[in-house]
């Protein structure tokens, strides 16, 4: 059974950092990626980065590039968003999810921050900055 744990939110400062881990288990292939999304209260989830476990490719939502970097642990099965100079506006729930069809999707063009292209979900981990 595959499963996603997150963790890692908390509060900080603005200007200041947080390291959200997502572990991966029952995966028994790697052409899979993992995407961070966020929600905020009264928003719609968004894409926030994501990462190829296989090949390492990473892409990101302009509004978090040179921030945030999205790293892979393969040896750990765990997927890791370092996020640096952080803004009120990142005031969120973060999720980690796996889409399990990732070269699929690249070949037909799909775009990586689509909710509904992602086949496992984490549960959330707040992150708030205050201002």
């Amino acid at each position: 059974e595959v499963q996603l744990q997150a963790s890692g939110g908390g509060l900080v400062q603005a200007g200041g950092s947080l390291r959200l881990s997502c572990i991966a288990s029952g995966f028994t292939r790697d052409d899979y990626s993992i995407a961070w999304f966020r929600q905020a209260p009264g928003k719609e989830r968004e894409g926030v980065s994501s990462i190829s476990v296989r090949d390492g490719t990473t892409e990101y939502a302009d509004s978090v590039k040179g921030r945030f970097t999205v790293s892979s642990d393969n040896a750990k099965n765990t997927v890791y968003l370092e996020m640096n100079n952080l803004k009120p506006e990142d005031t969120a729930v973060y999720f980690c999810a796996a889409d399990l069809d990732y070269y699929t999707r690249i070949w037909a063009g799909g775009p990586w921050y689509a909710v509904a292209e992602y086949d496992y979900w984490g549960q959330g981990t707040q992150v708030t900055v205050s201002s």
